[in-house]
């Protein structure tokens, strides 16, 4: 069953003090979320919709549900034989013999033989009887009138038809039993009982159409006495254990702020993203075809796998063998990954089927495998789902699945031309996705070549530098930042610019290294001159000290000559006459 989650803004209906209404879950996955709890408790509910749509279907496993949980409820058929009903439940997983057997079910075939109707004979009376009896002795308070226009039809008298009706709602209100009458309408709201939708609580209105080639079924509720709902139209699917519906208002702006950098599996790829990309964040890979985002997207899986993580791939274009086959060549081999259990490839043509059924078998692949990180390759091609809002809603809805859950999704996108404009705005999703990275492809000199260039990565400090990158046999391969001059070159033309530079490079480094000998040559010319001349300098000082020295000797002897040829009297002072 449902856990019968309510959505937030429909609970916080209603002024304070004001009681509930009492509900029942239907266990049908998404209904009870888009009835706000669940079918009005004790009330009709009006199920209208034209053929295939799944009417009878729902009634059933509203009631099979309720049986599975102990509740009994009687399904009353107008069209179909009670053993078709337990045939075509089988084929869906349900077993509602044993559920009879056990007094929880009760199938009553109520076909009308349309001479007894016309002799008069037939009473909704003596039926109701019946139903009562049958009722009191399960407990049952859940009751499913399938197809009651063909009963109303017999009548061919409007006026017979509305009495006969109103009973059967009296009968439904006096015991207060929950009830679902199922009628088949050509259009929404038209048709000859109309008057039905006025007197049910609560009406459900289930469509069938065709967009596109596809086929898609859509579920309404036109009117809910006494509670809120959600008034959108939801896509819902007859899946193989019933029905399947996805709710829109699901996908709510309620996500987790984008988790820590997960590596993209190639280093210099990483600096460019200023890390690599964010865990719960949504990528958008854009590029022309053959371009590399399909080795790109791999070149992250493999990463991905090597660290132990779990990684879906959902491919539109190429089935697993082949998936696995075209990225060997670029040295990344998926087998391991696969074998190991960290890869899971879901891959399934596009045109199989509509949007509703995509996004269910994503969402129950997701369930059971539970991904760390999910590939969509390729986004553009959800274009061939329909309308461009039926595959905006598969992408907005298979991001909202993700982000809610915290996984990475990282979609490479198939672009037409190539315009800048056109990759950022890609098929409308680029206001939700975290990062856009741009794969670029150009031709010159008689060559095509790749560039990479990050336009856009939340929560990061990213590269505007574009990067030319190449793919080998053994991965991807980022050029570093060319950093010459004029226009930016790849390719045969970047190794020829290159070529050019180095060569003009050494020749400006002949050049400084043969400036710097004449320098030096210079430099050790003047020195030598230079020590010639100290050499001079420090001869003409000896010769000058000799000078000096010689003249303090010729100095000393006059001094010495002086003193001899002094008179005796002068030298002994003092000597003379002693009278």
């Amino acid at each position: 069953m449902s856990d019968g989650t309510v959505h937030p803004i429909l609970a916080a209906q209603g002024e304070p003090g004001t009681e509930p209404l009492a509900k029942v879950r239907t266990g049908i996955g998404g209904i009870d979320y888009v009835l706000n709890g669940g079918l009005p408790e004790g009330r009709m509910t009006m199920v209208a919709g034209g053929p295939g749509t799944g009417k009878t279907l729902l009634g059933l496993e509203f009631l099979y549900h309720s049986a599975m949980e102990g509740e009994p409820g009687i399904f009353i058929g107008f069209e179909e034989r009670a053993e078709s009903l337990r045939q075509n439940a089988r084929t869906l997983g349900w077993a509602l013999a044993p559920l009879e057997e056990a007094g929880k079910l009760f199938l009553l075939d109520a076909r009308v033989d349309p001479e007894v109707i016309i002799s008069g004979e037939f009473s909704l009376k003596a039926l109701l009887a019946i139903i009562e009896g049958q009722a009191r002795a399960m407990g049952a308070r859940r009751v499913v009138v399938d197809a009651v226009d063909v009963l109303l039809r017999l009548f061919d008298d409007p006026a017979r038809e509305r009495r006969e009706l109103y009973l059967l709602n009296d009968w439904l209100n006096q015991h207060a039993i929950t009830s679902v009458l199922t009628a088949k309408v050509s259009t929404e709201g038209g048709g000859r009982y109309e008057f039905l939708d006025f007197m049910a609580n609560t009406v459900i209105y289930l469509d069938q159409r065709v967009l596109e080639q596809v086929s898609t079924r859509q579920l309404r509720v036109l009117k809910y006495r006494g509670s809120g709902f959600s008034r959108n139209e939801h896509p819902y699917i007859i899946g193989p254990s019933g029905i399947i519906l996805v709710p829109i208002p699901a996908v709510e702006l309620k996500y987790q702020a984008l988790g820590p950098m997960v590596p993209s599996g190639h280093p210099e790829l990483d600096v460019m993203l200023g890390g690599g990309y964010r865990r719960g964040s949504a990528v958008l890979i854009s590029g022309t075809s053959g371009s590399g985002k399909t080795i790109l997207a791999c070149t992250f899986a493999r990463a991905a796998c090597a660290r132990g993580e779990r990684v879906l791939y959902i491919d539109f274009e190429e089935s697993e063998a082949m998936l696995v086959g075209s990225v060997r060549s670029a040295g990344i081999d998926l087998q391991p990954c696969i074998e190991s259990g960290h890869l899971k490839v879901l891959a399934t043509a596009v045109e199989s089927q509509g949007a509703e059924e995509h996004i269910i078998d994503a969402g129950r692949v997701m369930e059971a495998f539970q991904p760390d990180h999910v590939v969509l390759d390729a986004a553009s091609s959800a274009e061939r789902l329909g309308t461009p809002k039926v595959a905006f809603n598969y992408l907005v809805r298979l991001m909202g699945l993700c982000r809610n859950a915290g996984r990475m999704l990282l979609m490479p996108n198939l672009l037409s031309g190539g315009e800048v404009l056109e990759v950022v705005s890609g098929i409308g999703v680029s206001s939700l996705v975290d990062s856009v990275i741009y794969l670029r492809q150009q031709e010159s000199e008689g060559e095509l070549n790749r560039t990479v260039l990050v336009l856009k990565s939340r929560g990061a400090k990213h590269s505007n530098q574009a990067r030319e990158f190449r793919l080998t046999d053994h991965g991807i391969e980022v050029l570093p930042p060319y950093v010459g001059t004029g226009a930016r070159p790849t390719g045969i033309a970047r190794q020829q610019q290159e070529a050019r530079e180095a060569a003009e490079g050494l020749r400006l480094d002949q050049q400084i290294r043969a400036k710097e000998a004449e320098i030096a040559h210079l430099a050790a010319a003047l020195e030598a001159r230079a020590a010639d001349s100290r050499a001079t300098i420090a001869q003409a000082r000896a010769e000058l000290e000799t000078m000096r020295i010689e003249l303090e000797e010729r100095e000393r002897g006059r001094q010495v000559r002086l003193g001899m040829r002094r008179p005796e009297r002068e030298r002994h002072p003092g000597e003379g006459n002693h009278e």
